[in-house]
């Protein structure tokens, strides 16, 4: 069970983009501690990407976004297929010109690769997530093909064709919510994580959850639009993980966390 989060804001927001992005970081936390990472975009830059393989606790004081940010991934891994060591199956993940974030499971990803002539990103590359991006490379803008994939899914990219774009979908068997505020528009795993990040980033969120079957366009803070599609229903996980993998890593990011946020409102 991993954790994703992240935002799009506009350019003239007032949002603190770091903090923002710690709080998140610091909200999901508990959800994985293999390997932790986060990826940034703006205007006049391409997406960045910067992952390691410890617990949310060793990256938050080094993360930064830079201030003309405007779209934000977060990622927490707790990984079922895709070993941590290789750093390539580790979130964020690109596959040609996506890069993007995913809690759940692909259980037909080697079958997609096969029969649609994919290569992977890097050759010793396993993880299952991969199979997300490589459709959204394929057919860009088009949810459904997103019904091709079986599996649990709470996903979210940014694709270097369509810049200033954030997308998101939900599929079955993962949470996804999202709060729309002044200029910003924040997802998270959870509803508290949302919560988390207003009290510790000062923002006002009105906040929602993502249905099933939906995908959404997001830019400078603002919904765009959506569509929805068909996910595979039957899809069944023979052993459900908690949604708690690492406990430790919140109580942690939380009292450093507090400490971030009375030094950024001084």
């Amino acid at each position: 069970m991993c954790g994703i989060a992240g935002y799009s804001t506009a350019v003239s927001s007032a949002a603190g983009r770091t903090l923002v992005a710690q709080a998140l970081l610091a909200a999901i936390a508990e959800r994985g501690a293999d390997a932790v990472g986060y990826a940034h975009r703006g205007p006049d830059r391409a997406v960045e990407v910067m992952k390691q393989r410890t617990g949310a606790s060793e990256l938050l004081e080094l993360l930064r976004v830079p201030c003309d940010a405007t779209e934000v991934l977060v990622h927490v891994r707790d990984h079922t297929k895709g070993h941590p060591s290789l750093a390539a199956n580790n979130h964020p993940i690109r596959h040609g010109p996506v890069v993007g974030i995913h809690n759940g499971i692909i259980a037909n990803d080697e079958e997609l690769f096969e029969r649609r002539g994919w290569r992977r990103a890097e050759p010793e590359m396993t993880v299952d997530s991969e199979a997300i991006f490589a459709l959204v490379e394929e057919r860009p803008g088009d949810a459904r093909a997103l019904e091709l994939l079986y599996g649990a899914m709470a996903t979210g990219w940014l694709d270097d064709r369509s810049p200033g774009e954030l997308c998101l979908a939900r599929g079955v068997g993962r949470p996804l919510w999202m709060g729309e505020g002044d200029g910003i528009l924040v997802f998270a795993s959870t509803r508290e994580a949302l919560e988390l990040t207003e009290r510790y980033a000062g923002l006002r969120l009105a906040v929602r959850e993502i249905p099933e079957g939906t995908a959404l366009r997001v830019s400078c803070g603002r919904l765009l639009g959506w569509e929805t599609f068909e996910p595979d229903r039957s899809f069944e996980e023979e052993t459900r993980l908690p949604a708690v993998r690492a406990p430790e890593e919140r109580v942690s990011c939380l009292r450093r966390l507090a400490v971030l946020a009375a030094a950024a409102a001084a």
